[in-house]
């Protein structure tokens, strides 16, 4: 499949450059995950460029170092969660046992980073049983990817109101179980006919209890609705990975990836016809996100992912003045998400400037979740 391949566009000279240990000046221009690029470039052997991985193989790139500009890719850009842990210190030996301690430098800060962590391991897991290039067939036989966006848009247009993002999710790491009787598909079809324009689908299996055969599932039932890959991206491999299950659209959290790597990811996207919800938080990580040619829908997350407390006053802070004039002429659009569980919730954000929200917690622990649609939104969208 040509536009599998079609992101490698770094040319040889290039790679080498930005991974050679003496061009410490341009570290900063290179993306954090740059052992994942080459595990992903490796992975291809179908009409892979051998010149190109013969240099990146002969590069010596000592683990200390790989460490050392992850480091400064994270202070540099404000980027709080460290992608992997740190070496730590110097194995001790006791006898014939050898052992790691744990300290304070490679135990997770937060929920956010231990989720991440987990996830770059499972993700390297996964690769290793089904890599890139094998992905290649899935994808030719999957049908052409929704238009996610135009969905929201059209959503928005047709109610007056935001168009609606209806999560389905089982668990949270905050919450715990939200629904023991969990049918995604069902859920899927009852947020569909409540007036929902789009789906967001939870695929991490540890944390939040979701699977991208879920995902999957609710694909081949025959929803219409454009569906949202919600999950801790941190590898190429898996925007693919989701394409290949149905995915219609993905997220890209700002708070876990570089900005080189959010700008790579969107240019996968395109080429697969693929949305990005590109998620901040905070004023630095709009900054940032607004600095990136190609985003088109930007997701604010009213709730703070390291201590899960949520302030929707963090969407009209980060839509006044400059940066809201700026997402106008740009005409990207706002998702407001977290914390919207009444009709006021939903007007505040909107006055805010939001044309979009995501919604789960509110909806899922209802009952009947298509109705649940009415009752946040103060009355029937479906029509």
């Amino acid at each position: 499949m040509e536009a599998m391949l079609s992101h490698q566009h770094f040319p040889s000279s290039a790679i080498q450059r930005r991974l050679c240990p003496l061009n410490l000046h341009n570290r900063l221009t290179r993306p954090s995950s740059c052992l994942p690029l080459r595990a992903q470039k490796s992975g291809i052997t179908e009409g892979s460029d051998s010149a190109l991985e013969g240099k990146v193989s002969d590069l010596k790139i000592s683990e200390q170092e790989v460490g050392m500009y992850q480091n400064e890719v994270v202070e540099s850009q404000g980027i709080r969660i460290r992608r992997r842990p740190p070496t730590g210190p110097p194995l001790h030996y006791v006898g014939p046992f050898e052992f790691r301690l744990q300290n304070e430098g490679n135990t997770p800060r937060n929920i956010l980073e231990e989720i991440v962590w987990h996830k770059d391991k499972e993700v390297a897991q996964m690769k290793e049983r089904k890599p890139l290039y094998t992905l290649k067939k899935a994808l030719d036989n999957v049908p052409p990817a929704k238009d996610f966006i135009g969905a929201l848009r059209s959503a928005h247009q047709r109610t007056g109101l935001p168009g609606l993002i209806a999560e389905v999710k089982k668990a949270s790491p905050s919450r715990g179980i939200l629904r023991e009787d969990f049918n995604p598909v069902e859920i899927a079809q009852a947020y569909e006919k409540g007036g929902a324009a789009c789906l967001s689908v939870l695929t991490d299996d540890k944390y939040f209890k979701g699977s991208y055969e879920n995902l999957q599932a609710i694909r081949e039932a025959g929803v219409k609705c454009p569906l949202l890959l919600k999950e801790f991206i941190v590898e190429a491999w898996q925007i693919y990975y989701g394409r290949s299950k149905g995915a219609d659209a993905v997220l890209l959290i700002a708070s876990v990836l570089p900005d080189l790597d959010i700008k790579y990811m969107i240019k996968i996207c395109k080429i697969l016809k693929m949305a990005t919800l590109v998620e901040v938080h905070d004023e630095r990580e709009m900054d940032r996100v607004l600095a990136i040619e190609g985003v088109e829908l930007i997701g604010i997350n009213n709730r703070n992912l390291e201590t899960f407390e949520v302030d929707l006053g963090i969407t009209k802070k980060l839509l006044e003045g400059e940066r809201g004039e700026l997402i106008r002429q740009k005409d990207i659009l706002v998702v407001g998400e977290s914390g919207l569980f009444t009709p006021e919730d939903i007007a505040f954000v909107q006055e805010a400037g939001v044309k979009a929200v995501l919604v789960g917690e509110s909806l899922i622990k209802q009952s009947d979740p298509g109705k649940a649609i009415s009752s946040l939104f103060g009355r029937d969208i479906s029509e």
